[in-house]
């Protein structure tokens, strides 16, 4: 898709800048090393105007990412959701998906950058996996150990290893891939969280080898909202297999259900799942509708 034309305007260190004449140092680490830090925001057309949803957190979690690798983070995050609000108006955009990025500066050596550049673009996305169930399969590849990379923070290079585990999945005819951490439990998929239903129950990888998503923290409050009960444990693939049905979550994809792992396809009609009620209760929720009726 094309994310960007001669009239967009991206947010570049302090100014609006066309996307197409904004540059790039060759010699930065971001580009060499993947020394960087990114977030993904999603804003949503509401009865009450244009609304970014859970900003503060996304903004907060940029910065202890930038804070976990030693970037230096000089902005102010007010200052930065006031100016992606701004970036929105000028592109004329109600709804979209928001790319802040901090980058480094100029820096051949590996020792930590004095130097950072903040980007934010925004375009017309919608849920990146589709709307469509998924099928997905358990990956050869692993998430990073949490002994060697902070893998709580939303760090550039990390994501080379979920380029890995989808890209491979998509040639063997999945939507998506599920990683193992390294002692063999479920993680999660490529960029999303995972969730399981079994015997009207929903569980979910704990936090320590697992991405701390703030869609899957959205997640657990919907499923506390109404009464499900919600169990962090460690997940086995036969878990996995078992399961009544499964959901991802991220901001990017949203809330999306699984239809089938592997060779495993999920009995259970979708319409009819745990899952769905969060789903819709989640729709509800970013769009800021108060007044509706959850169906479970």
């Amino acid at each position: 898709m094309q994310y960007y034309n001669q009239n967009t305007l991206i947010y570049l260190n302090g100014k609006f800048v066309k996307a197409t004449e904004a540059g790039i140092d060759l010699f930065g680490q971001s580009l060499h090393y993947g020394y960087g830090a990114f977030e993904g925001l999603r804003a949503y057309s509401t009865h009450n105007g244009t609304r970014i949803f859970k900003a503060e957190a996304h903004f907060d979690r940029l910065q202890k990412s930038c804070e976990a690798i030693q970037l230096p983070y000089t902005w102010n995050n007010r200052q930065l959701i006031e100016s992606t609000y701004e970036l929105l108006e000028v592109n004329n955009l109600r709804s979209a998906y928001i790319r802040p990025l901090v980058y480094s500066g100029s820096n051949m050596h590996l020792t930590s950058s004095e130097e950072a550049h903040i980007m934010i673009a925004a375009w017309e996305w919608g849920p990146y996996l589709g709307h469509n169930l998924l099928r997905v399969n358990l990956s050869e590849f692993e998430r990073p150990n949490p002994k060697s990379f902070h893998i709580e923070a939303k760090i550039s290079g990390q994501y080379i290893n979920s380029i890995l585990a989808s890209s491979d999945a998509l040639k063997k005819g999945f939507d998506e891939a599920l990683l193992l951490d390294q002692e063999g439990y479920v993680a999660q998929a490529s960029s999303e969280n995972l969730f399981i239903e079994k015997d009207f129950k929903i569980y979910t990888p704990p936090l320590g080898n697992i991405f701390p998503g703030i869609t899957r923290q959205t997640v657990i409050d919907i499923c506390k909202q109404l009464g499900f009960d919600i169990i962090e444990k460690k997940l086995t693939i036969e878990d996995i297999y078992s399961a009544d049905s499964a959901f991802l979550s991220g901001t990017a994809a949203e809330i999306i259900g699984i239809q089938q792992v592997d060779h495993i396809i999920y009995k259970e009609d979708w319409e009819n799942t745990i899952g769905s009620s969060i789903q819709k209760k989640y729709k509800n929720l970013v769009l800021e509708q108060e007044n509706y009726e959850v169906i479970i």
